[in-house]
């Protein structure tokens, strides 16, 4: 066994399948957490995950999470990492409701069921929608409506009638050229008022199984044109996520938050 100060105690988790790597560094800070995060984030050098959670101290809220994606860049907020650092923080003793401070402010979590599954409700900021409407899908020989989102990170929604009849991979990645400091991507239909599908391309990792911020996003847009009501149920490919929002103000994102197993690795520490 390494000597205690050159281990890193590590816990593996997901939410919806958007699966991350928590890392509790209030004791002892990371030189180098995006490097840390492109040697844990490989899938088959490393652990494998979407993404890095550092968990950090915070002066103004309970505790505080940083966002690295699995190419070492860090996002402002991630809203199914956050639930599983809200489950994190709960079995390690130290309860619920909690106020997790992020890069885009600071955020409430509340553990809503344990049994039989792990749901957490998160507090998110209100949809932003206050950029231009874009045209960029323009040349892709897409049609439907487009919008930018922000819900403390900024999202493309592309509202389409069926969001499997397309390479959405190939236009996620080429409208990233109109995005100089890139943009997470979602294609989305509607099932009916209360029911959306959608699939998710994100910033610094490429296709992910959900993404909660993401989810709201597309939610917020489809009840922004009347398409659809609060609540929306958002089915995405690892499974189901619900969001409430009245049209003014903060929107809430309630979903799974599942432990996979723990890990102790050496340090390393770049």
């Amino acid at each position: 066994m390494e000597p205690k100060d050159l281990i890193v105690q590590l816990v593996k988790m997901h939410g919806a399948r958007n699966d991350f790597i928590i890392a509790d560094a209030r004791r002892e800070p990371f030189r180098n957490p995006s490097t840390l995060a492109i040697r844990l984030c490989d899938r088959r050098v490393g652990i494998g995950a979407d993404g890095l959670l550092l968990l950090e101290a915070s002066a103004i809220a309970d505790a505080r999470m940083r966002v690295f994606n699995a190419d070492g860049s860090e996002a402002e907020m991630c809203g199914n990492g956050i639930r599983c650092l809200a489950r994190y923080l709960d079995e390690a003793g130290e309860g619920s409701p909690l106020r997790i401070e992020t890069e885009t402010g600071v955020i409430e979590t509340r553990v809503v069921e344990r049994e039989p599954e792990y749901l957490v409700r998160v507090t998110l900021p209100v949809p932003d929608f206050s950029a231009r409407r874009t045209g960029a899908t323009d040349g892709l020989g897409m049609t439907g409506s487009t919008y930018l989102v922000r819900v403390g990170n900024p999202h493309l929604v592309l509202l389409r009638g069926s969001i499997d009849d397309f390479d959405f991979e190939s236009v996620a990645t080429e409208l990233q050229r109109e995005f100089p400091e890139g943009i997470n991507v979602h294609v989305t239909s509607v099932s009916d008022e209360h029911t959306l599908r959608v699939r998710h391309w994100e910033r610094g990792v490429g296709l992910t199984q959900a993404c909660g911020t993401g989810a709201v996003a597309c939610a917020a847009s489809a009840i922004r044109l009347g398409l659809a009501r609060s609540p929306v149920d958002v089915h995405v490919p690892g499974g189901n996520l619900h969001v409430e929002w009245d049209g003014t103000g903060a929107a809430y994102l309630t979903g799974p938050a599942e432990r996979v197993f723990d890990a102790v690795i050496p340090r390393h520490d770049p």
